[in-house]
């Protein structure tokens, strides 16, 4: 599944190189030169992963990724240092530090994008084309298909990114304010109350295969899909 990825990274071959390959497999890119830019990016638009190289003109990477972590808004996306500092101490500071993976210099396209595939899969499961199931009820992102014990589910865009979040984060309860900015973006102004129809439409189209109530309502917190039928 597409995503959007910030290449940070100064050394402009690398970083073209780098944004290439991110094409071709599908994603978004954008690029920042230096860490300031990275924030202003960031600001604009809040990308799915971040590739940061640690030495940066400036503000180093690794102090970057010390600021990402300290912000509620950004603390959650995934990052994976790209760096030729090769030690063993400079690995494990980076990941101390909150990189969810850490990939040194030289490296393929192809390794690159094992390690993004990987990250994705366990902090952004929802990002993925990984067929997803519960109670008797099946997602499949990448036909885009729903299903419920075999029989074919009508579902509409939105409802459909609506549940697939849910499902690829079972028994975890979120607010309105955190589904908006998780399945419609940080930078797209509804009203909370949007959420509210939508889950009232999900809810209708799994009557027919008596999946409706794996949407749970958690009075005065939010909503929360059970890990259970």
């Amino acid at each position: 599944m597409s995503s959007t990825i910030l290449v940070v990274e100064d050394e402009i071959a690398i970083s073209e190189l780098i944004s290439v390959n991110l094409r071709l497999a599908g994603h978004t890119v954008l690029a920042a030169d230096s860490a300031e830019r990275a924030r202003s990016q960031v600001a604009a638009v809040l990308p799915d992963l971040i590739l940061l190289d640690w030495m940066l003109p400036g503000m180093p990477g690794i102090d970057l990724l010390r600021q990402l972590r300290g912000d509620p808004r950004t603390r959650e996306i995934p990052v994976i240092m790209l760096t030729a500092r090769s030690a063993e101490a400079d690995k494990i500071h980076g990941l101390d530090v909150g990189a969810d993976d850490y990939l040194t210099k030289p490296f393929s396209p192809k390794e690159l994008n094992a390690r993004i595939k990987a990250v994705m899969r366990r902090r952004a499961p929802q990002l993925t084309d990984d067929a997803v199931e519960i109670g008797g009820l099946r997602l499949e992102p990448s036909s885009h298909v729903v299903s419920g014990q075999g029989k074919p589910i009508d579902i509409g865009p939105t409802e459909f990114r609506l549940l697939h979040f849910f499902m690829t984060h079972p028994g975890r309860v979120y607010s309105r304010a955190q589904l908006l900015d998780q399945v419609w973006g940080d930078h797209v102004f509804v009203e909370e109350r949007t959420i509210d129809v939508h889950i009232r439409r999900l809810r209708l189209a799994l009557t027919p295969t008596g999946h409706q109530d794996l949407i749970e309502t958690v009075r005065g917190a939010g909503y929360r899909m059970q890990q259970a039928a």
